[in-house]
């Protein structure tokens, strides 16, 4: 079990974020799924949490209320193998109400923050020119982020 487990706090919805979730990564799974009971504070049989996995890492969805929602202070970073996994998570993250930010970042439908990039990002930022060339980028783009490096 890992030390440190994220909390996402949802208004009502936190069941629907965590499939969601688990549909868009190939290594996940819900874990479990606990309910209120006659002590409430919720309506008795509704989703309290929700424990899922994504590529090994676990988290918690709560539905809370809706005095709490999600900005950019805390968000989760994909480091993605090549444009083709970044082109994937990007399309599904985006999807069906998310956006689109800027430099590499993205909106769920659900107003959670996603970083999606390239896992040799460090790399791909060395020179002022690359560094350039993604704050002009919402999804970032690996070919252009290299020739911005080559030009140099």
């Amino acid at each position: 079990m890992q030390k440190i487990t994220p909390f996402l706090w949802f208004k009502d919805n936190a069941e629907d974020a965590a499939n969601f979730y688990v549909s868009v990564f190939k290594n996940a799974k819900i874990v479990n799924v606990m309910r209120y009971g006659d002590a409430g504070p919720g309506p008795k049989g509704g989703v309290m949490l929700v424990n899922f996995e994504l590529d090994g890492g676990t988290f918690t969805a709560l539905n809370g209320n809706p005095e709490f929602t999600f900005n950019h202070a805390f968000s989760l970073v994909v480091h993605c193998d090549d444009q083709a996994e970044i082109d994937h998570y990007w399309q599904a993250l985006t999807a069906d109400g998310g956006s689109e930010v800027a430099c590499g970042w993205l909106k769920d439908k659900f107003g959670f923050s996603w970083q999606i990039t390239p896992k040799n990002i460090g790399e791909l930022l060395r020179t002022p020119q690359q560094m350039q060339a993604m704050m002009t980028m919402k999804k970032l783009d690996i070919a252009a982020l290299e020739a911005a490096g080559a030009s140099h």
